[in-house]
């Protein structure tokens, strides 16, 4: 896959699934949303470093900068 995601957008997913784990493991979220949030929580954090966003892909998006 081509990589579409540049560091701004990678360090905002990492930041975002680290605030719901915070809030999972200080019990601040519990049942579906936390189920919610934790799956997109793994969901940003493997897209972050894969470098690849499955849904930028149909629609031509890229954030990374033009080498």
């Amino acid at each position: 896959m081509k990589k579409n995601m540049g560091l701004a957008d990678k360090a905002i997913r990492i930041l975002v699934a680290v605030v719901i784990a915070v809030l999972y493991f200080t019990h601040q979220i519990s049942g579906t949303t936390a189920t919610i949030l934790g799956v997109l929580a793994v969901v940003f954090t493997l897209t972050s470093l894969v470098g690849t966003c499955p849904l930028y892909l149909p629609f031509g998006i890229s954030t990374k900068k033009k080498d």
